[in-house]
């Protein structure tokens, strides 16, 4: 909290010239727990490496290996790539719109973990893209945004997922067993109702806001 305040009063990240991220603080209460006496017993700390063995690294990794997956997927330029196979969307009929945002978001998301990166890219692509078209940026952005949240299929699709498969009684063919129906429902139901009800409720079929 106070490693960065604001940009008119920084914290005490400036003394590393902002080299010292989540990452490095995480790492260092880690460590901590391995030197802070826990004032039980002489030479005793809060942490010792055989309590340490007992947590879930499997799930940790996997976790872990996701959110590097999805920062790869950022500095690699993946993300320009996906933003240019994405205009295609200009020449989409109006009627056909939404049920391809939905579809297409909602596999993106299962490629690369992390729903808050997904949307980050996406949506203001999608608002981009709605300009073009003159339509609506709302008709694009809600369905768009919604989409990435139908991330069923796969560990790594998003946190909450990897959580249920680190127990250890799940496995992915039943993830693909009960998503696919469900990643299907999710799509046809908002295809259905952002051009109807999203239509009233956020206007927008009112054109380009």
């Amino acid at each position: 909290m106070t490693r960065r305040i604001s940009d008119d009063l920084p914290g005490w990240g400036v003394l590393f010239h902002d080299l010292v991220g989540d990452g490095s603080i995480s790492v260092l209460a880690a460590v901590l727990l391995f030197i802070i006496p826990n004032m039980k017993q002489n030479g005793e700390k809060l942490m010792n490496w055989n309590e340490c063995k007992k947590l879930p690294w499997n799930l940790i990794l996997l976790l872990g290996a996701g959110f590097a997956l999805a920062d790869g997927v950022q500095s690699s330029g993946l993300t320009d790539v996906l933003s240019k196979a994405l205009e295609f969307l200009k020449d989409v009929p109006y009627l056909a719109i939404v049920p391809v945002v939905t579809l297409l978001c909602s596999i993106i998301t299962e490629i690369v973990t992390s729903n808050a990166s997904i949307s980050t890219l996406l949506v203001p692509l999608l608002y981009h893209i709605a300009k073009t078209m003159n339509v609506h940026p709302l008709l694009l952005m809600i369905p768009g945004g919604m989409a990435t949240e139908f991330a069923y299929w796969l560990p790594t699709s998003t946190p909450s997922n990897v959580v249920g498969f680190g127990t250890g009684h799940i496995e992915i063919k039943d993830m693909l067993k009960v998503g696919v129906p469900l990643k299907v429902v999710g799509i046809f139901v908002l295809s259905l109702l952002m051009p109807t009800l999203g239509s009233i409720v956020y206007g927008t079929n009112e054109g380009t806001q």
